[in-house]
């Protein structure tokens, strides 16, 4: 799934020992416990199916909170480990439209997004070979699949790419898949288990000619089609095009500024994963958790995970926290009105999951938009009832978007003693923005870390790549989180389970095994 974009790694760089993906890709770091305090900051989704937008973010909110409130019982997150990923040989072609409608800037987008795909492949005669279709109003080959079969090789050749700027004949360009890209003659290898056949689509407007017919052709000779779509994409052409189960094949980003993001996915959808706690091939003392294309270790409950990463030693025990909790909720313009009733929908949805007293988790809510507004402050509700109520009664703004101004007033004001805030009790902010924020925010997100906050940034769509990083702790790799499809977006707060913690010892996390079965409980009920 995609999730955070990959650095951006020049080829000459790339570690050439690696054995597909995995040691090509960044390696999950120690969670940070430097700091008692966390800040998660949420982009909120402009757009979507409401019965999409509500199981995947409460999804994903539940899944965050959970491990927020998660302390009392001993047990370590578990640490990554080993990796092995290799990629299944498949005859890959990217079918490229650029037709007028696509920018020169824009198209070296889907150059890098071609580049990174082809950086995770196993390249070769015997593995992955990859053509490129390039197309307008007519169609270009740029190269099959027997051109290239070095990974330089096609890095280079991508570079070279020029845009066509013509017409759109999506249907067209299928069809040259479909009779020579995918041909003998032109490397392709004969239809077999052994093999993967597979095309990626990368289109942005409507086509001038029909693709439902000759994609089921190209679906029907064995060819797995993805369909990517972007900004003003006609989404019925895709769903005409792409293989099923369509919500694996289908993807959607705003703008080319944020294609790039897509990688993950596709490279995780080529990767070839060994279970290595399955064959044993791991050093896990007491627990071994699978993960795409590698092992993490883990510890029962009454251990903690010591810093080796693989071996367990006993807690001397631990209590209950408490926590204070802050939504600081956009309630700008461009969130709209039935995305507004959704987002209070979430909020509700995650007091369900916390335990609410005086001496367990306080909850606070705050909306902003061209100014701040107090909806009402920590510990003024005692039950989850009286708090759900309240969220339910909060109001639409409805005007600007000044994230920085609702920052500060949530470092100042809502984490005041005067406001309900306990001294030396964690503070969580979780703040829902659904785009640039159209004040100066750096200064206030320095001062949350400054002031012992741990930051966690989470984007979705047309998320604001730089004001996610400079909202996120260091390191920013493991505190801030994109996904271009909100299909996906709960498999973030997965992921999120095994990396957050709110103490600074490790005894008084909850054990991830448990936290696991708890949150998946709850994810299915919600989906149901």
């Amino acid at each position: 799934f995609l999730l955070v974009p990959l650095p951006s790694v020049p080829p000459s760089l790339a570690l050439h020992t690696c054995q597909g993906l995995a040691p090509c890709l960044p390696e999950e770091g120690q969670v940070n416990t430097s700091g008692p305090r966390l800040l998660l900051a949420t982009l909120h989704p402009a757009s979507g199916s409401s019965a999409a937008m509500d199981r995947i973010f409460s999804a994903l909110l539940l899944s965050l909170l959970l491990l927020l409130q998660s302390s009392g019982v001993c047990g370590a997150p578990p640490q990554p480990r080993g990796t092995l990923c290799r990629t299944k040989p498949t005859d890959l072609v990217f079918i490229i439209d650029s037709s007028r409608s696509v920018r020169p800037d824009e198209f070296e987008k889907v150059k890098v997004f071609m580049s990174r795909v082809i950086e995770g492949l196993d390249v070769g005669p015997n593995s992955t070979r990859v053509g490129v279709i390039n197309y307008a109003s007519a169609v270009k080959n740029e190269f099959s699949l027997k051109t290239h079969q070095t990974k330089a090789g096609l890095l280079q050749a991508v570079q070279r790419i020029e845009p066509l700027s013509t017409g759109t004949m999506t249907g067209l360009a299928i069809q040259f898949a479909i009779s020579r890209a995918f041909s003998d003659s032109e490397g392709a290898r004969v239809r077999s288990p052994n093999f993967n056949k597979v095309a990626i689509v990368v289109t942005d407007g409507r086509p001038q000619d029909g693709v439902q017919d000759v994609s089921a052709r190209a679906r029907a000779a064995g060819i797995e089609i993805f369909a990517i779509g972007v900004g003003r994409v006609d989404m019925h052409t895709l769903r005409q095009i792409a293989s099923e189960p369509l919500d694996d094949h289908v993807d959607y980003v705003e703008s080319y500024s944020v294609i790039e993001k897509l990688t993950h996915k596709f490279q995780e959808a080529f990767c070839v994963v060994s279970d290595l706690c399955a064959t044993g091939d791991h050093d896990c003392e007491q627990i071994c958790i699978s993960t795409p294309g590698a092992y993490k270790c883990a510890c029962k409950e009454g251990f903690t995970l010591n810093s080796d990463g693989k071996t367990c030693s006993a807690c001397s025990g631990g209590s209950a926290s408490a926590l204070d909790l802050v939504f600081l909720i956009d309630g700008s313009k461009s969130v709209r009105p039935e995305n507004f009733e959704l987002v209070k929908k979430f909020i509700n949805q995650i007091v369900d999951s916390l335990e609410v007293s005086d001496k367990q988790a306080q909850v606070g809510l705050v909306q902003y938009s061209s100014s701040v507004r107090q909806e009402f402050p920590l510990g003024q509700f005692k039950n989850k009832k009286d708090i759900k109520a309240a969220v339910k009664k909060m109001s639409y703004m409805e005007k600007g978007t000044m994230t920085g101004q609702a920052l500060k007033y949530l470092i100042d004001s809502s984490f005041s003693i005067v406001n309900g805030a306990r001294p030396g009790v964690p503070k969580v902010g979780i703040v829902f923005t659904d785009g640039r924020s159209q004040d100066y925010i750096t200064d206030a997100a320095k001062k949350a870390k400054d002031l012992g906050f741990r930051m966690f940034a989470v984007g979705v769509g047309n998320a604001v790549e730089d004001e996610l990083r400079e909202i996120a702790s260091e390191p920013v790799a493991e505190h801030y989180f994109y996904t271009a499809d909100f299909r996906t977006i709960s498999k973030i707060g997965k992921k999120l389970q095994m990396k957050i913690c709110i103490e600074e010892d490790p005894c008084e996390c909850k054990s991830i095994v448990k936290f696991q079965t708890k949150v998946e409980d709850l994810i299915n009920s919600l989906q149901k």
